[in-house]
């Protein structure tokens, strides 16, 4: 039986590694894509070959429509089709809203939104031919209830979310599947900035009072991956915060 085959954007980060890694103890070969950091994404595709995996790195700017052709032309050319796609990549901005510069704006619009939708309709283009596919896309409990201080972040993390539900509804004909995670505070680097304070306080408002760790987002993405029944879905892992 063929292996399948995801691709995970943002992968050198800590969510994303993770799940690259959750991927390949599954026995799927992995596309490791990230930006900037060479080093960390190496690292991952290390330790998904430690688990017994197989997977690549692919450099690509997901913003920009050639460079997530040029990933899937490289995932293609070296596993065959992706079978599963994981939106994860993204990047978050703390302030007033009123202090948010139109480029800032542009910036996580492009890198939380417009990728989801580059990935998206490169990835859909064979799952619709073959009939088959999954695509998970990390929002953010944010997206649902929004944050104060970081409005533009909640704005494209909620677009997500909306996306999700009507494409699972324009795809399901088809036989792919489209769902969501929600995560909450997760121990992250993208987090690092927080206080032990603002830490504790967030803690005490979640009812399990703690932090999640990459791990448990990595594991709902494997299980939306695969669940054959599940489409449309926003799932919150955050500890029942939301």
């Amino acid at each position: 039986m063929k292996k399948k085959t995801v691709l995970v954007t943002g992968a050198s980060g800590g969510i994303g590694s993770a799940i690259a890694h959750e991927f390949a103890k599954k026995g799927y070969q992995v596309v490791i894509a990230y930006l900037h950091n060479q080093k960390a994404a190496e690292d991952t595709l290390k330790k998904v070959q430690e688990l017994g995996g197989e997977g690549i790195c692919v450099q690509a700017d997901i913003r920009n429509e050639k460079d997530v052709s040029a990933l899937f032309d490289a995932a293609e050319a070296k596993f065959g089709f992706v079978d599963i796609l994981i939106n994860n990549a993204g990047i978050s901005q703390m302030g007033l809203f009123t202090d948010v510069s139109y480029d800032e704006w542009q910036n996580l619009l492009q890198t939380n939104l417009t990728s989801v939708f580059l990935c998206c309709k490169r990835a859909l283009i064979p799952m619709i031919r073959r009939k088959e596919g999954a695509i998970v896309n990390i929002s953010s409990i944010w997206g649902e209830v929004g944050a104060s201080c970081e409005v533009a972040y909640s704005a494209t993390k909620a677009a997500i979310i909306g996306l999700t539900k009507a494409l699972a509804k324009e795809e399901g004909p088809s036989g792919i599947r489209v769902n969501a995670i929600a995560p909450g505070l997760i121990e992250t680097k993208m987090n690092s900035h927080l206080s032990q304070e603002d830490i504790s306080l967030f803690c005490e408002e979640t009812p399990l009072c703690k932090m999640g760790q990459p791990s448990d987002v990595a594991e709902t993405a494997v299980f939306l991956a695969e669940n054959q029944f599940i489409t449309g879905q926003i799932v919150g892992v955050n500890g029942g915060l939301a």
